[in-house]
């Protein structure tokens, strides 16, 4: 049985992953854990998937699957998910600024019970351009998500195997993978301090774009959660709302006209009044709604989701 699984996404890491590999084996093997070792190369365009290979041949715990293009982290930690076997679950990044000496105080917290623990890097070796926005977005992710974590965007985690294998990691969702857990049913969610290495090979791969990318997505996994099951509750809702707002502006505009001929008063024609034209296009607006909603909802009850990376080749993984 193997205890732990390191999941690695790798994307021109090509000077670290030696040095990473043998520092995650010799504490695996200080500590006496069963392991495995699993790089993802996410297209890199060096000779990350030729040195995943060559170490793979002198151990036979490291495994490696090769993307046929850059599909993105979170495709990469999807694939390492599925093909993982390990009862506890790690992901790191490959740039050696996560510390494998992290590795068994994580396993220790989650074979205590708690389902996912992340990691925090309390003090941090990157410039102010990235911690502040950082800090920023931490807080505004923990105020909408209601999960007390300082730090979702380290790469260091732990995960029990279940979670692993009850969640779907697409688009860029891999920031919110304990959210993810919440909703999927895996409430206990831990942190642990984490040592934040300064960058020895390389530079990061990520810009300040990452945090716009991050808001838009944790709106859209909070929406797929409360409505990827029942799209016609959002759609439908907001489209009544427009059809019955244009509805009651239309009905009021007919009375007026034919309360005011009743009377004998001069009254203005429906059509020359700019209030028909804006409860009409909200009557309009309103079916297109409840219709996208219908749609939606066919959809989901037909639809299979197909993983949306291709692997090309992979290592030491055996039917």
């Amino acid at each position: 049985m193997i205890q732990i699984s390191v999941v690695i996404p790798v994307f021109n890491e090509e000077e670290s992953l030696p040095e990473l590999t043998n520092w995650i084996s010799r504490v695996m093997q200080e500590h006496g854990f069963s392991y495995e070792i699993i790089f993802i190369n996410d297209g890199s365009t060096d000779r990350s998937w030729d040195i995943i290979q060559q170490i793979s041949e002198q151990n036979q715990c490291i495994k490696g699957l090769n993307f046929t293009r850059n599909y993105g982290k979170s495709a990469a930690l999807d694939a390492g998910f599925k093909r993982a076997e390990g009862e506890v679950v790690i992901t790191m990044d490959a740039d050696l600024q996560d510390s494998p000496d992290e590795i068994p105080g994580l396993f220790q917290m989650v074979s205590e019970g708690l389902d996912v623990v992340s990691g925090w890097k309390k003090e941090r070796h990157d410039p102010l351009s990235k911690t502040i926005p950082s800090k920023f977005f931490n807080g505004v992710t923990r105020w909408i998500s209601g999960i007390e974590l300082h730090d979702f965007n380290c790469g260091l985690k732990a995960y029990r195997k279940k979670v692993v294998k009850n969640i779907s990691v697409y688009g860029e969702m891999h920031r919110y993978i304990p959210l993810l857990a919440k909703w999927n049913g895996f409430p206990k969610i831990g942190e642990k301090v984490v040592q934040h290495r300064a960058r020895k090979y390389g530079y990061s791969k990520f810009g300040l774009e990452r945090f716009l990318n991050g808001f838009l997505d944790l709106i859209t996994v909070s929406f797929v959660h409360r409505y990827k099951k029942k799209p016609m509750h959002f759609f439908g809702s907001l489209g009544s709302l427009s059809f019955l707002g244009g509805f009651l502006i239309t009905s009021w505009l007919i009375f007026q006209k034919i309360y005011g001929l009743s009377k004998g008063e001069n009254v203005r024609e429906i059509v020359d009044q700019p209030l028909f034209f804006l409860a009409l296009v909200a009557i309009i607006i309103g079916v297109q709604l409840f219709v996208t909603g219908f749609i939606a909802e066919l959809m989901t009850s037909s639809q299979s989701k197909e993983a949306e990376y291709k692997i090309d080749e992979e290592v030491n993984f055996y039917k």
